[in-house]
């Protein structure tokens, strides 16, 4: 007669899940994610690669070339070398690039495009800050102080070092 009363114990009914924690943490971190994913957003840069099918040659014209090397940038006109800024401190020395490209741009200010040449096994984000340099420039405002950015070279695109 105890093992029939045993049985009957383990026959009892599952009891009911409390949802209520679970749901009061749902009303918490749903709004939470959503307002945090308003703030994250994807930069895009846009490059002109060049096509197979390109038009005729025509006579060379002054095109604004960086070239990144291990040992620095050189600053090119499409045949030669114009100035090479060697790393300072192992890095690469942006401000004086940037020096470069807007005394070319205050000669050239018709030009907008431009291209960055890499040495194999340089990293992605020394390619990224000089396209940044290249891109823009903040200019001082005569009031004092206050700062505005300068287009320099919209259109820029990307190769393989020479």
């Amino acid at each position: 007669m105890a093992r029939k009363h045993h049985y009957r114990r383990r026959q009892k009914e599952a009891p009911e899940l409390d949802m209520t924690t679970f749901m009061n943490l749902m009303v918490v971190l749903v709004p939470f994610l959503l307002i945090t994913a308003v703030f994250s957003r994807i930069t895009i840069v846009e490059l002109d690669l060049p096509s197979a099918k390109g038009p005729a040659p025509t006579e060379p014209a002054f095109r604004v070339e960086v070239v990144v090397r291990e040992a620095g940038l050189e600053i090119m006109d499409g045949t030669q070398v114009i100035a090479a800024i060697p790393k300072a401190d192992d890095a690469y020395d942006l401000s004086k690039l940037s020096e470069y490209l807007v005394a070319i741009k205050q000669e050239y200010p018709q030009i907008d495009d431009a291209s960055v040449l890499l040495e194999p096994h340089i990293e992605y984000d020394h390619l990224i800050q000089v396209m940044d340099t290249m891109r823009s420039v903040e200019v001082e405002m005569d009031d004092g102080g206050d700062t505005n950015r300068a287009e320099l070279y919209t259109a820029i695109s990307i190769g393989d070092a020479p």
